[in-house]
């Protein structure tokens, strides 16, 4: 009996497990990525509303959706910040980060905050004023993080993580996929 209940545990807990990291969230490979609104809080036009879709064009853009700003996001963004660095001037790589809340102006203090101790110089971090996300999007509400990447305006990559998800190796697939978007 002991045995039949241990394997009944370890299959829900695998069932999970799969139903959580089959998440689907964002644009899909192929898509298109429509126009929508944030307001800047760390980028260059800080405290103003404004599409960076639009203002990147068809360049390489790596585009990050959280619902938290937590420690494994922080460290997505850093990663993803320095291979901006190295790839913005030759390639015309960009990334923005939307945060999505009902909230936005209380995220203004700890994405200033993040930007600082993490010392991300290249990636705006902007919030968008609902926690559903901008609806041709389709930001699954039970992803904390969706990844999308994008070149000439076709999406080239997406990966969605639901809270917990986000671990050092599933950062470093992320960071391996914007080559991707630069070749």
């Amino acid at each position: 009996m002991r045995k039949f209940v241990a394997f009944c545990m370890m299959a829900l807990a695998t069932t999970q497990f799969v139903v959580a990291a089959d998440i689907k969230s964002g644009l899909q490979v192929d898509d298109y990525p429509a126009a929508f609104n944030v307001t800047d809080i760390t980028g260059p036009s800080a405290g103003e509303k404004l599409c960076y879709r639009c203002q990147y064009g068809a360049r390489p853009v790596v585009s990050i959706f959280v619902r938290q700003m937590d420690e494994n996001t922080a460290k997505l963004v850093k990663e993803v910040d320095a291979i901006v660095a190295k790839n913005s001037e030759d390639k015309k790589m960009a990334a923005f980060v939307t945060v999505l809340s009902d909230d936005p102006d209380a995220q203004e203090v700890a994405l200033k905050k993040t930007a600082e101790d993490q010392k991300i110089k290249h990636t705006p971090l902007t919030v968008f004023e609902n926690a559903v996300g901008p609806a041709k999007y389709k930001i699954n509400e039970k992803a904390n993080v969706t990844v999308m990447m994008w070149v000439d305006s076709n999406v080239k990559v997406n990966y969605a993580f639901a809270d917990g998800e986000l671990t050092a190796e599933a950062i470093s697939k992320v960071v391996k996929d914007t080559e991707k978007i630069l070749n």
